[in-house]
């Protein structure tokens, strides 16, 4: 990591949820829920440019309004419900790049419904790749159930047996492996690993572990509600 190393961030954000419904422009804590994860993009010192990838008219005029760049719409099939989001990341850092004339150093990709995090959860990311061999890293949290222990699959007779069975059966559940959720909250990027990335894992992918507080992710009207009482109680606080 150098002092003139350039970060990209991206903020891939469509309107056409169907869990929560235009739930990234819902109202949380007194903003519409993306102009917190902007917000925070825009404290946290390292950025040097900020962009919004979406298809969505209103969307792009709180992201303007919050001092993020909008300067195209994301294609069609970008923003359908089976598009997956490393390809969206790809196209709107290249769209980035024509429009700016910079090639950036890193990517770091903020999703807009995971809106409890601090900057610090970023900075941990970015650093899980600038100051390693990794090539790219993401935000997790310690999962509640573990394949070593309380989790099943069923066999082809339809019978149950452990995810991952060990030698020796666990009895407690904080003798097995560690194992992590990804909490889809932050993503960090080598410039050169993305653009021809096919997946968010590789052989050197690094992981930085968030607390399980700031680590919901909105998929359902209940989380966006949950999320709201935190933020109403919490305070909005960035740092």
């Amino acid at each position: 990591m150098n002092l003139g190393d350039s970060v990209l961030v991206t903020v891939c954000a469509r309107g056409g949820s169907k869990g929560v419904p235009n739930k990234n422009v819902r109202r949380i804590a007194g903003e519409p829920l993306i102009a917190h994860t902007l917000r925070q993009a825009k404290s946290w010192d390292r950025m040097t440019d900020l962009v919004v990838s979406t298809d969505d008219d209103e969307i792009a005029s709180v992201a303007r309004e919050c001092g993020a760049a909008v300067p195209f719409r994301r294609p069609d099939h970008l923003a359908s419900d089976v598009a997956a989001k490393l390809p969206v990341i790809q196209h709107a850092t290249r769209q980035m790049e024509d429009e700016t004339g910079q090639v950036y150093d890193y990517v770091v990709d903020l999703d807009a419904t995971a809106p409890i995090r601090l900057v610090e959860d970023i900075e941990n990311c970015f650093r899980k790749v600038a100051e390693t061999e990794a090539n790219n890293a993401y935000t997790v949290t310690e999962a509640d159930k573990n394949p070593y222990f309380n989790m099943v699959e069923l066999d082809d007779r339809g019978y149950a047996h452990l995810s991952k069975e060990l030698p020796d059966e666990v009895v407690r559940r904080q003798d097995a492996p560690s194992v992590y959720e990804m909490n889809a909250s932050v993503y960090t990027y080598e410039r050169d690993y993305l653009s021809g990335a096919t997946s968010h894992h590789s052989e050197k992918t690094a992981i930085s572990t968030m607390p399980p507080e700031r680590s919901i992710d909105i998929d359902r009207d209940i989380d966006l509600a949950f999320v709201s009482f935190l933020m109403e109680e919490w305070g909005v606080n960035y740092d």
